[in-house]
């Protein structure tokens, strides 16, 4: 079923299945109706010769410049060639596909004066698989992301390029081998292409969908070191999260506890007498509250994202008062900054998973603190075991602490000083995807440790469910018994992680 754009009520999931699964989409007969009636707003201001920014006048610092009525249509022209400055590798297809279905969205609202037409270019665009490439480089989150909007838009108006059945082509070119017809734009519409926050956001919807994963993978990880390491689960008692009642420690807990349920090292390490510990390390007791406080994290970080996939983040916006009139107000819904203390969120909150994953590891891999043979292999000296694994996973853990420097508390002045205060909101997007490959590979080590850990417990099992995770992991990799390259077994673990077969298991 294709997925229906009124402006107002555009899900996670629905921007999922356009992105990631191609799913077509349509506008909705209110949002054309809508549309057109924002529209006949701006085409009687333009008939009227009154001055409004962005219809008949110049843009940024040359607001004060006015443009003929002869002019109006160069001008919008004029903005999205002069606008298309962006440098650096291209967007992934997943992620300019969801910067189109969001800025298409936005328009439908019918606050951005801008004709259906375009919208449903953008639909047919989507539909057809005409994808815009554009360079990831160039904004710096207010005014829209205007660089790689202007991007974009070039292909609206067939100029700039794009991807067509997997090759890239003259924009031009790309619209006809598609059907389409490219768009003359009229007064406003090159403005309201261009003026938006949907860069940061389709980043950073996708880089949330991952983290969502991630953080349920890594409590499966965590499971299966808390029994490599025998470790105790009373402080995930249920009573302990009530006292402090946080919701994403409380799902954690749960997870760990049911993970772990049947488990024979547990029942083992409860009737020895040989361990003396009365508690276990943080990285281990303390894993709900970690991992709890990156779930409620990632949680505040969603909710603005939900706040501004249905938001119109245009400058100025069209109100429509009755059938003959309506007020066009300029303000600054383009100011990316909500969206870039949000990615700087989701940015500590990856650094933060990592962090703990890589503690755990290291307790697996020290003999001092895991009660196993040195680096988990069973002939430590003439084998090195997991020795280099654990230093991988802290150089990743450590790049990820260096990527995690907040961007929104930056801000540089633009054009002319008028736009003397951005929100650097694309840069914190960006890095996003780098973070989560990182921490994908970090857990992915976990994984591989945690198991090798379990293997030399034998012939005790861990808990029933985590089980599945094990003979996940075994199926890809199996028990290091002497010395052999291990990139290749992180990398196919890796790759689990990355298409959710460990948080599966949690649903």
């Amino acid at each position: 079923m294709s997925v229906a754009l009124s402006g107002n009520d555009l899900t996670f999931p629905q921007l999922h299945d356009v992105a990631l699964r191609g799913e077509p989409v349509q506008l909705t007969a209110s949002a054309i109706e809508h549309m057109n009636a924002s529209r006949a707003v701006v085409e009687r201001l333009v008939a009227s010769g009154a001055a409004a920014y962005g219809i008949n006048t110049g843009f940024g610092k040359l607001a004060s410049v006015r443009v003929s009525t002869e002019q109006v249509r160069q001008l919008q022209v004029n903005l999205v060639r002069s606008h298309a400055c962006g440098v650096g590798a291209p967007l992934s297809e997943a992620e300019t596909r969801a910067m189109m279905l969001l800025r298409a969205n936005a328009l439908a609202k019918g606050f951005s004066g801008v004709r259906p037409r375009l919208v449903e270019m953008l639909c047919q665009m989507l539909n057809a698989k005409v994808h815009p490439v554009i360079p990831s480089q160039g904004s710096v989150g207010a005014s829209g992301d205007l660089a790689p909007l202007a991007h974009l838009a070039q292909v609206v108006i067939g100029e700039g390029r794009a991807t067509f059945h997997g090759e890239v082509l003259h924009g031009g070119e790309a619209m006809k081998r598609a059907g389409i017809m490219p768009v003359a734009l009229e007064a406003k519409e090159g403005l309201s292409l261009l003026n938006g926050t949907q860069g940061v956001l389709a980043l950073l919807s996708l880089a949330l969908s991952e983290a969502d994963s991630l953080v349920d993978t890594a409590d499966v990880a965590a499971s299966l070191s808390l029994d490599a390491l025998r470790g105790s689960p009373g402080a995930f008692d249920a009573r302990i999260m009530q006292a402090r009642a946080y919701a994403g420690a409380a799902t954690t807990a749960r997870n760990l506890a049911h993970l772990n349920e049947g488990s024979q090292i547990r029942e083992s390490h409860r009737s020895t007498e040989k361990d003396t510990r009365v508690q276990d390390a943080y990285s281990l007791r303390c894993t709900p509250q970690v991992h709890g406080a990156v779930r409620d994290s990632l949680g505040q970080a969603r909710e603005m994202a939900a706040v501004e996939l249905n938001s119109a983040t245009d400058n100025p916006l069209v109100f429509v008062r009755d059938a003959n009139n309506g007020d066009i107000i300029s303000g600054g819904n383009f100011h990316g900054q909500p969206l870039a203390m949000a990615a700087d969120q989701v940015a500590i909150a990856i650094a933060t998973l990592g962090g703990i994953v890589e503690r755990r590891i290291e307790q697996m891999t020290n003999p001092f603190t895991s009660m196993l043979p040195a680096f988990l292999t069973p002939e430590p000296g003439l084998n090195s075991g997991f020795m280099i694994a654990q230093v991988t996973a802290a150089a990743l853990t450590s790049e990820n602490k260096a990527l995690a420097t907040p961007h929104s508390v930056d801000s540089i002045s633009t054009s002319g000083n008028q736009e003397d205060y951005v929100s650097m909101g694309m840069g914190g997007a960006r890095r996003l995807e780098r973070m989560l490959v990182n921490l994908r590979h970090t857990i992915a080590i976990e994984l591989l440790c945690a198991c090798q850990g379990i293997d030399l417990l034998a012939p005790l099992q861990t808990g029933t469910l985590a089980r599945k995770a094990y003979a996940a992991v075994r199926a890809n990799s199996g028990k290091v018994t002497e010395d052999r390259p291990l990139a290749p077994d992180i990398e196919a673990v890796a790759a689990l992680v990355a298409h959710g077969n460990f948080s599966a298991i949690l649903r």
